[in-house]
């Protein structure tokens, strides 16, 4: 026999009385010849047959119910839990049942892949991060070896060595502030000093600092033509100034000979300033613009870490606008260029 497979417990036990009642009801009759005793006989028994079928397949139900909640929400209930669950609160019907257990799967199954992805990303971190340590590490190792080898008593040798080992043990005290200020940034430890500043003004000093470095390519560094006039934002200045340095240091790297690091500022709303920092470089392939904030992540390992860095100034970049309460976005194109920008509130 076919039975529906979405059949409630009253269609279950109406089935399974009628079931039940209908060989009693011939055996009454082949015996009886009463049409009436028949009649009665089958009435009483058929309402006994549901009752008890009734209770028995809702007292089942219940304690599997019961079980399937207590494996899904992996609690134990108290006394008084437990007597409000079976006496007042009222039995949920397999249907709602099997939507709860549905919704629980499909939650674990995305925590799950959560989990998965964070793991994939701890492993990938703790790789970049041992090869950022060891890759210093062991350049100082070798200089200093060299020099306890007899190298310290040759001048044409040793002062050359200290040298490349200053370096060296610098890029490792700027790996490790670069991490510490980004374990802050996300703890919220490093608390914000908000004032309120020119941000074109910010802007002036930041291209000065980095005039030298721009030069050597000959890169020009300038604010775009029409966002010249004075827009005040309430933030950080220190802090932003250090976001401004990394995106301006990033154009300067990655942008070509000759080539242009442009600024722009736009007032978006009546609460808010939108500032870019455009190159005219490679550009960045679409792949990568995805994780390009990510810590130590880098589009191209090789000329990453040619031209240096710790690999973690976009990764603080976007804390500190983040502790804004403000958001960062890339633009890129290849062979035109790339675009950063982010937002900050034009007054408290």
């Amino acid at each position: 026999m076919n039975i529906n497979r979405n059949l409630t417990t009253i269609q279950l036990s109406l089935i399974g009385a009628a079931v039940l009642t209908f060989p009693l009801a011939g055996a009454i009759f082949f015996f009886s010849k009463s049409l009436t005793a028949l009649l009665w006989c089958s009435i009483v028994f058929y309402i006994i047959a549901y009752l008890l079928l009734s209770y028995l397949l809702r007292s089942y139900l219940q304690r599997q119910i019961k079980l399937i909640y207590k494996l899904i929400s992996q609690t134990k209930a108290t006394k008084r839990e437990e007597f409000y669950y079976k006496n007042i609160l009222p039995l949920k019907t397999v249907e709602e049942v099997r939507e709860d257990v549905i919704t629980w799967a499909q939650q674990y199954r995305s925590e799950f892949e959560v989990l998965q992805k964070n793991e994939a990303f701890r492993k990938e971190f703790l790789q970049n991060l041992s090869h950022e340590l060891k890759t210093p590490i062991f350049s100082i190792q070798g200089y200093v070896d060299t020099l306890l080898s007899g190298a310290v008593n040759n001048p044409d040798v040793n002062m050359k060595f200290l040298q490349s080992t200053s370096r060296n043990i610098d890029r490792l005290a700027n790996l490790v502030d670069d991490l510490d200020q980004i374990s802050k940034l996300e703890s919220g430890e490093l608390q914000l000093n908000y004032t309120q500043f020119v941000i074109q003004d910010l802007m002036k000093e930041v291209y000065e600092s980095l005039l030298l470095k721009a030069g050597e390519k000959h890169i020009t560094l300038t604010i775009k033509k029409g966002c010249e006039i004075p827009l005040q934002v309430y933030a950080d200045r220190e802090k932003i100034r250090q976001v401004l340095i990394n995106l301006t240091d990033n154009a300067i790297k990655y942008g070509k000979e000759n080539g242009l690091v442009e600024a722009s500022f736009y007032k978006v709303e009546s609460k808010s300033i939108l500032i870019e920092i455009s190159d005219d470089g490679s550009g960045i392939h679409e792949e990568h613009l995805p994780r390009i904030f990510e810590r130590f992540y880098r589009t191209d390992q090789a000329r990453s870490r040619k031209v240096g860095g710790s690999g973690l100034g976009l990764a603080i970049c976007k804390h500190i606008i983040e502790a804004h309460y403000q958001n960062i976005h890339v633009r890129s194109k290849i062979d035109v260029g790339t675009t950063f920008g982010f937002s900050l509130p034009s007054h408290k």
